[in-house]
């Protein structure tokens, strides 16, 4: 059984095409990173005023979290994201993610 989740993040409306044209080339040992931790069918969706949307599915989230902290690669992706984002507040990206709960799902 896979968790679903969704999160919300702002993008600062001037860094939409430098953000947009990053995720075109995300580092690969970045993306391996990813998979190994239980980040699957992870998707990032992006609106014209900067609201970002992300989807994964993962065994457990929290565990896929804690993995990808600890990992030397995401500490360097995550500093280089810093500057993309609005309402941070001296935390990363991955840490200022809000969460949606889930009340539907059809299968």
């Amino acid at each position: 059984m896979r968790e679903r989740v969704c999160f919300l993040l702002k993008v600062k409306k001037d860094r939409l095409a430098e953000y947009k044209q990053l995720h075109k080339s995300v580092w690969a040992e970045m993306l391996e990173a990813l998979s190994e931790t239980g980040w699957h069918n992870y998707s990032l969706f992006l609106r014209e005023d900067g609201l970002l949307v992300g989807y994964l599915e993962t065994p457990d989230f929290s565990q896929a979290l804690r993995q990808m902290a600890a990992r030397e690669v995401n500490a360097r992706w995550q500093a280089s994201m810093v500057p993309f984002f609005e309402e941070l507040e001296g935390r990363r990206p991955d840490e200022g993610m809000m969460r949606l709960e889930e009340i539907f799902h059809l299968e």
